[in-house]
């Protein structure tokens, strides 16, 4: 009895361990889909994974007065063709979540993006979850 009653609890301290909240799953998405892969320039992969097709990174126009909206497309390309060339940059990005908030199928993300020990950008994502899970939707920035 006693044994059984041991095994009951450590299969159930495993569950436990290898549970991802909905923070945890939002986190890996922009990790592996934007630092990863648009940043980082590792997988094509997981930027089609991470990014829904009609996602937009939205930016102050060069006027400041109007705003900027670059596809996921133009994004995706850029890091396609630096592989290809052998042009990717030798400086890796690192992130610092900040803040994630969750309603329901609606996500926010606030990141710091570092270069070189160095904060670059502050990131603001918008995120929805579909039946294949979260997708990044839209983004803002600050440069640093």
């Amino acid at each position: 009895m006693k044994t059984l009653f041991l095994l009951l609890i450590l299969s159930l301290q495993v569950v436990i361990l290898n549970a991802q909240t909905e923070e945890d799953l939002v986190k890996k998405v922009i990790q592996s889909a934007y630092v990863d892969g648009l940043k980082n320039f590792t997988s094509l992969d997981d930027i089609d994974k991470g990014f829904h097709p009609d996602f937009e990174y939205i930016a102050i126009g060069t006027d400041s007065s109007k705003i900027s909206k670059t596809p996921i497309a133009t994004w995706r390309e850029g890091v396609r063709k630096a592989k290809e060339n052998g042009t990717v940059p030798n400086v890796k990005s690192e992130a610092k979540f900040l803040m994630v908030d969750i309603t329901g199928n609606a996500a926010v993300a606030k990141i710091e993006l570092y270069r070189d020990k160095k904060l670059v950008f502050t990131d603001y994502f918008s995120l929805l979850k579909f039946k294949e899970g979260w997708r990044i939707v839209s983004k803002t920035s600050h440069r640093h």
